[in-house]
């Protein structure tokens, strides 16, 4: 049975749900994809399906707004995959196991999608609507915005006929984004080392910590599990001898990361244990109410023979994870408060022969963002590693003159009695893609509010929900 049937606006959580049926992590979109051209097709809309799952739908103006200009309609069919430890969820095959709780759709154990299946769904119900006034509307659904934006990199805009586009891929309801920063993916590659050792092996796992967006959540000093652990390493490693066998944290690099588990042996692991234990201590004081379920797990194996790293190697990579820089690294000194440079070390892994460590460098000015480029390839020749940049996005820069940002300041104005914030965000948008391939493109992007997004304690606001629906179809009417 339907888990949303009974919310409103109905007709944006029926598609919602249905989308929640469907496996749509990154690089597994062809699915959804496909589902969004069936629609299509069965409405008898031009429908646009390219090569790597991306998709256009357009719909001809209603009856007086036939000769209007288009309005663009844009969202990213994929959704970040994150689930509880205890979690059995398969992302590949498993719907959504979806509920409704405090006036919030969730998911159990799982992020929910809402990011951004909300636009999806909002854009899907405005393309089936018999009832709305609007012109004519043209739909880009794109794949794979939450691993490099791929699919923005990869879409062909020259269908496109409207220069006015509304992204609804935010999540603060008060605030219409005219804005974002760039971004690029570095990683890190240290080469390793081995000898075999005998001792007691501890499973150390570090865990409970909130997570989050690495952009939008990067000021509020969530704890990076991968910090922690590098943190402890370094303490243990000054304090007694110990060996390395392993260390893997985090999953994505725009995953601010909840937990991390390293291997290592020791001859003194009671003495380990009390240094674990403190530093937990510690980190309790530190990060108070803010990280109320970070907790510190060990399993031990006592006199077990181990695949441990060199020294000389183990230190480079306590050294770099504990060193590195992370989290914010400048501030905007033209919009006062907002983050305009960070990092987030999203993804360590131990490998064959390696270490690998992967970060997210954001920021909205070129020039920063190649300075911390060039610190972490400083870093990796210093150590003696290699590198590799991948998924770099430009910047979307602010328009004065737009003719979308005043038309939706005023209805959202005249809708909610209030005015809205106009700001940029520190987080990776589409807009900066779509423009950089059509200038003349004019953006804003707005969406209902949800909450910590890219984490499994990801949420989405049904009232919130249900005024922004609201907005748009006020927003389309006034686009005449």
């Amino acid at each position: 049975m339907p888990i949303l049937d009974n919310l409103e606006p109905k007709e944006v959580f029926h598609y919602f749900e249905e989308l929640s049926q469907i496996p749509r992590g990154t690089f597994n979109t062809k699915e959804v994809s496909d589902y969004c051209v069936k629609f299509a097709n069965d409405r008898g809309l031009e429908v646009i399906q390219d090569e790597i799952n991306n998709v256009i739908i357009k719909k001809p103006g209603t009856e007086g707004y036939e000769e209007s200009d288009p309005v663009i309609i844009q969202g990213h069919l994929d959704m970040v995959c994150e689930k509880t430890e205890l979690s059995d969820h398969d992302f590949t095959k498993d719907p959504l196991d979806l509920y409704v709780e405090d006036g919030f759709v969730k998911a159990r154990d799982t992020t929910l999608g809402a990011d951004d299946g909300i636009a999806v769904a909002m854009a899907l119900a405005l393309l089936d609507s018999d009832d709305i006034p609007h012109p004519p509307l043209e739909a880009i659904f794109t794949v794979d915005e939450e691993v490099g934006m791929g699919g923005a990199e990869g879409i062909d805009l020259s269908p496109i006929n409207g220069k006015m586009l509304i992204n609804l891929d935010s999540e603060d309801e008060d605030t219409i984004i005219a804005g974002c920063a760039g971004g690029l993916s570095f990683r890190l590659n240290l080469p390793i080392g081995r000898k075999s050792m005998t001792g007691d092996c501890l499973e150390v796992v570090i865990r409970g910590l909130k997570g989050g967006h690495s952009g939008q959540e990067i000021d509020q000093q969530r704890g990076n599990a991968n910090k922690l652990a590098g943190r402890l390493l370094n303490r243990l490693n000054e304090t007694m001898d110990i060996a390395l066998s392993d260390i893997q944290g985090g999953a994505k690099d725009n995953v601010i990361p909840s937990s991390c588990k390293f291997t290592i042996v020791v001859h003194d692991s009671i003495k380990a244990e009390v240094i674990i234990e403190n530093m937990l201590n510690i980190w309790k004081q530190e990060f108070g109410a803010d990280e109320p379920d970070l907790d510190v797990i060990v399993n031990k194996t006592e006199n077990a023979e181990k695949s441990v790293m060199t020294d000389m190697d183990m230190k480079k990579v306590i050294f770099f994870i504990n060193n590195c820089q992370n989290g914010v690294y400048g501030f905007s000194r033209s919009l006062k408060g907002l983050v305009e440079t960070s990092d987030n070390l999203g993804v360590v892994t131990t490998e064959e022969g390696k270490v690998s460590f992967v970060l997210l460098i954001r920021s909205s000015v070129s020039s920063k963002l190649e300075e911390l480029k060039e610190a972490f390839i400083g870093w990796a020749e210093f150590l003696g590693g290699t590198y590799e940049l991948s998924g770099a996005y430009p910047a979307w820069m602010y328009k004065e003159n737009s003719k979308i940002r005043p038309i939706v300041a005023d209805v959202f104005e005249r809708v909610y009695g209030r005015k809205p914030n106009i700001s940029t965000i520190h987080a990776g948008l589409e807009c900066g893609l779509l423009s950089g391939k059509k200038p003349e493109l004019d953006c804003v992007s707005i969406g209902p509010k949800m909450a910590d997004i890219h984490s499994v304690n990801e949420r989405l606001d049904i009232a919130s929900t249900g005024r922004m629906w609201n907005l748009m179809k006020e927003i389309l009417k006034e686009c005449k």
